[in-house]
């Protein structure tokens, strides 16, 4: 297995350096219900605007329920099939698009259910398991295969599982999961005082 911790600037926590997005997921292993539900609470517990916790998760664990999970596989680009195929939990993370008190539109929906994802991807990381976060699906397959309600947006789904050899993945993907890790610096993401 790889780690890839992050080479930073500034000592970070060992949590935040060691999260990574790995493809290599071990088919073999499963997700306990105990586990399952230690990342559940993980997300729950994100902040949010009012406390209107506008996150929705829909839950795919293959050993449980495997036509749900085969269905959000089939949600997924063809490219993430290929290698999301081998993890045992697929998650769709799910904006709720307004406020439960008045019904107006909650235009933070999507940062607090960014918040609640990356709770749920350290959890797993603090766990010994591996999470990949994909935007490259089909949002509406999503809605019409799960029957999603109206006023509601699908921004991802979060593959989780246990980290394989890379040997289940195809050139391209060890490759990728090789590839050193990099960010931007920071003057080119974060301005003080004014923009720029």
């Amino acid at each position: 297995m790889i780690t890839k911790p992050a080479i930073t600037a500034e000592k970070i926590h060992d949590i935040i350096q060691n999260r990574w997005s790995p493809r290599a997921f071990d088919a073999s292993k499963t997700i306990t219900e105990d586990v399952l539900h230690a990342l559940l609470e993980a997300a729950r517990w994100a902040p949010s605007c009012m406390n209107e916790q506008p996150w929705r998760f829909l839950v795919c664990n293959k050993a449980q329920n495997e036509a749900s999970w085969e269905s959000l596989l089939g949600c997924l680009a063809e490219k993430n099939q290929q290698w999301a195929m081998n993890a045992p939990l697929l998650l769709m993370a799910v904006a709720m698009n307004t406020f439960n008190q008045n019904q107006k539109p909650n235009r933070w929906a999507a940062y607090d259910t960014g918040a609640a994802s990356l709770n749920l991807c350290l959890q797993a990381t603090a766990m010994g398991l591996v999470t990949h976060q994909m935007g490259g699906f089909d949002t509406d397959q999503c809605i019409q295969r799960f029957n999603l309600p109206d006023g509601c947006t699908p921004l991802s789904v979060i593959a989780v599982g246990y980290q394989s050899d890379i040997d289940c993945l195809n050139d391209e993907f060890k490759q990728r999961e090789l590839a050193e890790r990099s960010r931007a610096a920071l003057t080119e993401r974060f301005y003080f005082g004014c923009w720029g």
